[in-house]
């Protein structure tokens, strides 16, 4: 907008400037011009008394002489023949002859253009005899344009001063103008990277001041919003409680053996998932990586594999488990890497018939750490609307929300969600974990392209379960 309006103000003053600029220099050019016709006519005058006395070729040339323009030679005296005698011709006479005769015959004064350049004025004077003489008055073009140089410099100088002048008012209006949106877009970017404390200088325009009043009004309606999401979240967990604590008591009263020891884990991790989810939504941020924060993935998997393997013996499924025998470091909490491999795993025992086999493979590329949960199920037939947040398509026992829980982790950190065949000819989930913050192929504005498609997804109405 800014670069807009230089854009006028440079186009109107450069309109401004011809029309007035041109005119005057074309006035100016004919001043001059008159100026110089002018003055050679003065100076024709300045022999017509002579003219009216004699013809003496000699007092002729004498009375020429002793003007400015005869002395430069630049007059000349056309006499015609008098009383039998012959014509007369005193001077430098430059004009042709058919007009001399011409301006005799029409008796007023002409200006004829000469070949050399230059133009010379002819002025008819009456003699004592009744005849007319011819005044010849040489004009050179340096008269006739003496000065009009100059004075276009001095037009172009002042419409240079006036654009530069227009340009630099129309450029501090245009800051002026640019600066408060450019302040209410920055502090719109911040809202939308979750800077909840984002707020509008209210200055500018009026308009500009009505809409930064509007965004920090909109900006402490999220924080109100967001606020009573996370006490309502923290209620409704707590609100478990009551029943984790009768299915505490319950488990305690199993006695011993594995199937007992595996329920009372169940229970104790249930209790720490709540605890959790009740610290999370008290917060005043979303959980992140954070500073310090990170766990081996390779244990948290051998650890998560471990309680899931009791489950998987029972139903017959064949386990492969690869590159978890190192150290594999990632910027992801433990709580929220294995709650992102809880909602893997269960999709596998939820989604594929008993017996089926499945593999977790873990691939440290140097700038991310992949996890690949594959099984030999039917697979997904849309892997996109699987993606999609609350999608469960009437499935019983499923709420669609498993994969967002892996995807908010894999983009926690800059990563991503793959959905597509495995080898083992049923879905292939590959969880992308970036180590230098960047998602694989994405630029500059990845993490923002990746909250767009987030809103996209929650909007979504319909798709493919997992």
């Amino acid at each position: 907008m800014r670069w807009a309006l230089v854009k006028v103000c440079l186009a109107v003053t450069v309109m401004v400037v011809v029309a007035f600029a041109v005119p005057l220099g074309l006035v100016v050019q004919e001043m001059a011009s008159d100026r110089a016709f002018s003055n050679a006519e003065r100076q024709a005058a300045t022999i017509g008394p002579t003219l009216s006395i004699t013809t003496d070729p000699v007092q002729l040339r004498k009375a020429v002489e002793s003007t400015q323009t005869g002395a430069a030679g630049r007059m000349a005296v056309h006499v015609p023949a008098v009383g039998g005698s012959q014509a007369v011709e005193v001077g430098n006479g430059r004009a042709a002859l058919r007009a001399v005769e011409e301006t005799r015959r029409q008796g007023r004064a002409m200006t004829v253009p000469l070949a050399r350049g230059g133009s010379a004025l002819l002025q008819p004077t009456a003699l004592g005899s009744g005849d007319i003489a011819v005044v010849e008055i040489y004009v050179p073009e340096a008269e006739v344009s003496n000065g009009v140089g100059t004075a276009w410099l001095v037009l172009a100088g002042v419409g240079l001063a006036l654009v530069v002048g227009s340009v630099a008012v129309a450029d501090r209006l245009g800051a002026r103008l640019v600066r408060p949106a450019e302040r209410l877009a920055d502090a719109a970017h911040q809202l939308g990277e979750g800077r909840l404390g984002a707020r509008v200088p209210e200055a500018g325009p009026k308009e500009l001041r009505s809409a930064a009043v509007a965004f920090n009004s909109m900006a402490d309606q999220v924080v109100e919003l967001l606020a009573n999401e996370r006490e309502l979240a923290a209620d409704l967990s707590h609100r478990l409680r009551t029943p984790l604590t009768v299915l505490r008591l319950n488990a305690a009263s199993l006695g011993e053996g594995p199937a007992a020891e595996q329920t009372r884990a169940a229970v104790e991790q249930l209790e720490r998932e709540v605890d959790t989810i009740i610290r999370t939504a008290r917060e005043q941020r979303a959980p992140g990586p954070g500073a310090g924060a990170g766990c081996d993935a390779s244990e948290v998997i051998r650890d998560r594999m471990g309680f899931w393997s009791a489950l998987a013996e029972d139903e017959g499924r064949t386990v492969r488990l690869a590159g978890v025998d190192r150290t594999v470091r990632i910027p992801v909490a433990r709580p929220e890497l294995a709650a992102a491999l809880d909602a893997l795993l269960g999709n596998v025992f939820r989604h594929t018939p008993e017996g089926t086999p499945f593999a977790v493979d873990v691939h440290d590329a140097g700038d991310a750490v992949i996890v690949l949960v594959s099984d030999a199920g039917p697979g997904i037939d849309d892997p996109d609307a699987a993606l999609r947040r609350g999608n469960d398509g009437g499935r019983d026992g499923s709420t669609g929300l498993g994969l967002d829980i892996v995807r908010r982790v894999a983009e926690s950190t800059g990563g991503d969600v793959r959905i597509g065949r495995s080898v083992l000819g049923g879905t292939e989930v590959r969880l992308w974990i970036a180590l230098d913050g960047r998602s694989r192929g994405a630029g500059p504005d990845g993490g923002r392209e990746r909250r767009g498609r987030r809103r996209r997804r929650g909007r979504a109405a319909a798709g493919q379960p997992t």
